[in-house]
């Protein structure tokens, strides 16, 4: 232990799609490693929640861009029990409803937006102590461009779908399927902050791996990052 401490706090970007297994890799390789822990969709999630909670016009990007300001959102970043909250309303399980989920990329691709959430991330991820692993679309591209260690999760279309599906509960697989392909569509080609993978980032391919063995792959990739700092 005493060559982590030695090492400093170390930032991990994790990003890629849906369904690749981004949420549960970083919380469990944060947990594993006494890291702290931050879901950057759970933030975009909870604006878009907030708009449609206050009739925001979603159709209006002028509406949204005004709007961008006034809720205040906070992230508890314990990965065994991280919490998000927007003016002191509990939104965990809300902001994961249909209605969140086919609006949030509208909302996303708005630059205030996107600056005003941008802002939070980087101000989370500097006051970090131990070091943070934090997931998204554009961490390691736009957020954090100077994170110590940056990964792109992969994976085919249909074993997102499977995943996701199993997640929904006996959602239709093809019609999750057509909606990951959609959403990919959107957050890839949105001039702000397009998903994309950062030149610099290890690519993993999570198609053909369990849960377990993308967690020791990112756990040795941390691991081989502190000890080298």
């Amino acid at each position: 232990m005493e060559n982590t401490a030695a090492a400093g706090p170390v930032i991990v970007a994790i990003d890629g799609p849906s369904g690749t297994g981004k949420s549960s890799t970083s919380k469990a390789v944060a947990a594993q490693l006494g890291l702290s822990y931050l879901d950057t969709g759970a933030q975009y999630r909870a604006i878009t929640w907030w708009m449609v909670n206050n009739g925001i016009d979603l159709g209006d990007p002028g509406a949204i861009a005004a709007a961008a300001g006034k809720p205040e959102i906070l992230s508890g970043t314990d990965p065994a029990a991280p919490t998000i909250t927007v003016d002191g309303t509990d939104v965990a399980g809300p902001i994961r409803t249909q209605e969140v989920t086919s609006k949030v990329s509208a909302v996303s691709a708005v630059p205030e937006v996107r600056t005003r959430i941008t802002e939070l991330q980087r101000s989370i991820a500097r006051s970090a102590e131990r070091g943070i692993v934090v997931e998204g679309r554009d961490i390691g591209t736009t957020v954090l461009p100077d994170a110590d260690l940056k990964i792109f999760l992969t994976a085919s279309a249909e074993a997102r779908a499977a995943r996701r599906s199993g997640e929904l509960k006996g959602a239709d697989v093809n019609a999750t399927r057509e909606a990951l392909i959609r959403r990919d569509a959107a957050d890839s080609s949105r001039k702000t902050s397009p998903l994309a993978k950062a030149a610099d980032a290890v690519e993993v391919d999570t198609t053909e791996l369990s849960l377990q063995q993308v967690i020791e792959c990112v756990v040795t990739l941390v691991e081989e990052k502190r000890a080298g700092k």
